[in-house]
C-alpha cells in the first residue's frame, strides 16, 4: 500500500478531484487545521488500519442509511470494526427499517461514490436531506479523521 507523508494544513500533492478541492476549500475558509496524507484506495480493512497507523487517528466507517420509503437518510460515523445493527440504530432515531441508501442518492446527496462516503460529502448537501449520526465511541476521540 502506497501511502504518502502527511502534509499539515495543505492539500496533498497531485491532481485532486472537485469534491477533494470543495473539502479542502471548506476547511481552510473555516480555519480548520488539518492533516492528510494520500494512499491507494482503501477498499480493505487492512488498507484502513494502515492508513490509521501512519495517521494517527482512527477514520470512522461511513454508512449511507435510509428509510424504508427513501425520504429520510442518514450518515452514520462509527469505529470502522464495531458492528453495525440496523434495528438498534433505527430505534435510536425513531426510524424504523432503515438500510443502506441508493448509489444514486450518495451521488446526488453527498457526490460521493460507493466506498467513499465522507462527513466532508455533507458540504454538497445545500438542502440538509441527510442527517449526520456519529457514535458516541467515535465522538469521544481526540480526532477525527476522514476521507475528503
Amino acid at each position: 500500500m502506497n501511502i504518502s507523508e502527511i502534509y499539515h494544513n495543505h492539500r496533498p500533492a497531485g491532481e485532486l478531484t472537485p469534491q477533494e478541492n470543495a473539502s479542502y476549500d471548506t476547511l481552510e475558509a473555516l480555519g480548520i487545521e488539518y492533516d492528510c496524507l494520500s494512499s491507494d484506495p482503501a477498499d480493505t480493512m487492512d488498507k484502513c488500519d494502515a492508513i490509521t497507523d501512519a495517521i494517527g487517528a482512527e477514520a470512522c466507517k461511513n454508512l449511507f442509511l435510509c428509510n424504508r420509503q427513501k425520504t429520510a437518510f442518514y450518515l452514520l460515523c462509527m469505529p470502522p470494526h464495531k458492528a453495525f445493527y440496523t434495528k438498534e440504530l433505527g430505534k435510536q432515531l425513531g426510524s424504523s427499517r432503515l438500510s443502506f441508501a441508493p448509489e444514486e442518492k450518495l451521488w446526488e446527496l453527498l457526490r460521493c461514490t460507493p466506498g467513499s462516503a465522507s462527513v466532508m460529502g455533507l458540504i454538497h448537501d445545500t438542502e440538509h436531506q441527510v442527517h449526520l449520526v456519529i457514535d458516541n465511541e467515535s465522538w469521544q476521540k481526540e480526532y477525527f479523521a476522514c476521507h475528503p
